[in-house]
């Protein structure tokens, strides 16, 4: 886009509607109303004794993939994966892993304000002794 030119022959910037400056600022008010209206609306039905989010039982992981704990929990779940192999990798693809561990227990219930920890190893590798033993 080039700045417009005025009659002594300067550049002027353009004021219509669709200043880059201004979209950004406009989407950042939007979306900060919107976070205030939903917290509002959350807190009026917390206020008026709503029940609370339902709790779902613990599937069993272990012995699984890691990729079916992905799928298989609620998308908001708070998730902690870790290597329990002793050599603290990161766990980039998740189809690679398998579980060993799990807590909660199976059966469990989780509710929204439960932290899922799964401790892995790679596929091919067998869980460590003392985690076998530890968490079963």
């Amino acid at each position: 886009m080039r700045p417009k030119e005025t009659s002594s022959g300067e550049a002027s910037r353009s004021t219509g509607p669709f200043t880059p400056g201004r979209a950004v600022l406009g989407v950042g008010a939007v979306l900060a109303l919107a976070a205030v209206a939903v917290t509002s609306a959350g807190e009026a039905v917390a206020a008026e004794g709503a029940p609370p989010v339902p709790a779902r039982p613990m599937p069993a992981f272990r012995g699984k993939g890691l990729w079916r704990v992905f799928t298989a929990l609620a998308p908001r779940t708070r998730l902690d994966v870790h290597d329990v192999g002793g050599r603290d990798r990161r766990v980039l693809w998740p189809p690679n892993w398998w579980v060993c561990t799990q807590y909660p227990a199976e059966g469990a219930a989780l509710d929204g304000r439960t932290t899922v920890v799964i401790g892995v190893v790679k596929r091919g590798e067998t869980c460590p002794p003392r985690v076998r033993s530890a968490r079963r």
